[in-house]
């Protein structure tokens, strides 16, 4: 089936079939590997992409299912020579160990940042009005859905507390 997607701003073409995964067409069929496939279950998140600006693990949806929508990965978020912000806090808080991880994690929290700006609870929100006052546990709630099995959690926290101040200021 022939699907339009419109990846990190670029319109690209995919001839694929109707079962296949948007990671599988990002890995296999787009050449974008910054998306990886962990669990292939949605229950790691390291495939975690932004579509049309809420986060998804890739390896739950088909590509066909996504014909005409906005789709970010982590080649989207920044390069090697201009980072953004949370990956320079990343970087710079060690938020990744083996890195496995990391383009999911990137992911999520970019879309989770713009969930809090628009005043998205979660289970433990206690005040949205401000979000520069997300507590660590508010970040650690609104990313469990992304894994990390080096267990680089305080770090991750710390690099996206880290994102919120730099965006902010």
């Amino acid at each position: 089936m022939k699907t339009s997607l419109r990846i990190n701003g670029e319109e690209r073409q995919l001839d694929a079939d109707v079962r296949t995964t948007l990671l599988d067409a990002l890995r296999q069929h787009l050449g974008l590997t910054g998306s990886k496939k962990g669990c292939d279950h949605g229950q790691c998140g390291a495939c975690t992409v932004i579509v049309n600006g809420r986060r998804i693990n890739s390896c739950l949806t088909l590509a066909c299912m996504h014909d005409g929508d906005e789709i970010t990965t982590i080649e989207g978020i920044g390069t090697p020579d201009n980072l953004a912000p949370l990956q320079k806090a990343f970087v710079e808080h060690d938020g990744f160990q083996c890195g496995f991880c990391t383009p999911g994690q990137i992911c999520s929290a970019t879309a989770m940042l713009e969930e809090a700006k628009a005043g998205w609870p979660s289970f433990v929100s206690d005040d949205l009005d401000d979000i520069d006052t997300l507590s660590d546990e508010e970040i650690a709630e609104r990313m469990s859905g992304n894994l990390c099995r080096c267990s680089a959690y305080p770090n991750i926290v710390a690099a996206i507390r880290e994102s919120v101040k730099e965006t902010a200021s």
